[in-house]
């Protein structure tokens, strides 16, 4: 019976030290042996840049969840702005940047994770010889088909981001953002959630806010329209709504949400039902109804008092 042949070493077995040498030496297979090098420097060279990777995404969250947290706790403010504090109650204003900070250091994270995988990605395809021309041309069309496809959503997002960097409006504000307004409960950066006096619950796309009214922004101001009949004394009516003003603005209940004291602008309107006097006063943002109502209570019942006339009700019986 004849012998097997033995398997003929290859030529870089001859190399001492070499891959190529270990791996014959080990398994006597040729292909092995021949592939050795490039197997083993390549998979190193591929360990090495998905560790690369790796670190760098862990440093990049870690950066960015450090510049987070000192923005949730004021100490960042250049990015994500900071009103001053007289002019916003400090709890709202730290869930306001609690909130918008959160959100863009979610988007951050993604981003750069995506980022950094992407490049490893590719570098890695490349270490096995792949061609990568026609990879990325693919990865164009599709690109540009999904953009098509999903443009209202990345413009949602994109209006979004811009929203929360702005600092246009945050959790607790009363906006008005064209057919919904009320006050904001979530800021994403897909969707505005507001619910209205009346409690319902709107979802809005930030692609299709045009504009937005912010009521709570800085200050406020609350206004209170004061109806009186034709034949009454405006100097007389303008002093009793300033002074009842003054006083009732420091009573406890109101007075750490007024900001300046009252001022009767004068005669706002004349109609043929009467003339409406107009007092404003400034306060803390979303504090103004609660105001102007604690105010049209207190001046009503002084001008009753005073016998101050007031505009005829409809059967055309005058009110003093």
């Amino acid at each position: 019976m004849i012998a097997p042949l033995a398997p003929e070493a290859p030529t870089c077995a001859a190399e001492a030290g070499s891959w190529c040498a270990r791996l014959w030496s080990w398994t006597h297979v040729d292909f092995l042996a021949d592939s050795a090098d490039a197997l083993i420097g390549g998979g190193l060279r591929i360990l090495l840049i998905v560790a690369i990777a790796l670190v760098v995404r862990h440093l990049l969250h870690r950066m960015i969840t450090r510049v987070v947290e000192g923005a949730s706790n004021g100490k960042v403010h250049r990015l994500l702005g900071r009103a001053p504090k007289r002019l916003r109650p400090n709890a709202q204003m730290s869930a306001r940047r609690e909130q918008r900070a959160r959100t863009i250091g979610s988007v951050l994270r993604s981003i750069t994770s995506a980022v950094v995988l992407l490049v490893a990605a590719i570098m890695v395809l490349a270490e096995f010889g792949v061609n990568l021309g026609p990879i990325l041309a693919s990865a164009g069309i599709v690109g540009v088909a999904v953009g098509f496809g999903a443009q209202n959503l990345v413009k949602d997002f994109l209006s979004g981001m811009f929203m929360l960097l702005e600092d246009q409006y945050g959790v607790g504000d009363i906006v008005d953002v064209g057919e919904a307004n009320g006050v904001v409960e979530a800021v994403g950066l897909r969707i505005t959630t507001l619910r209205d006096h009346q409690g319902t619950v709107w979802y809005v796309r930030n692609g299709e806010i045009l504009r937005v009214g912010n009521k709570s922004q800085g200050y406020a101001v609350a206004v209170v329209d004061l109806p009186l009949a034709h034949q009454a004394d405006m100097t007389q009516a303008a002093d009793i709504a300033g002074r009842v003003a003054a006083e009732r603005v420091q009573e406890p209940d109101v007075s750490d949400d007024v900001l300046e004291d009252p001022e009767v602008l004068g005669i706002e309107k004349v109609t043929a039902d009467g003339v409406t006097l107009r007092v404003t006063v400034k306060v803390n943002p979303g504090k103004q109804f609660g105001v102007q109502r604690a105010l049209n209570a207190a001046i009503t019942d002084a001008y009753d008092e005073e016998h101050v006339p007031r505009p005829a009700p409809a059967s055309g019986r005058m009110v003093t």
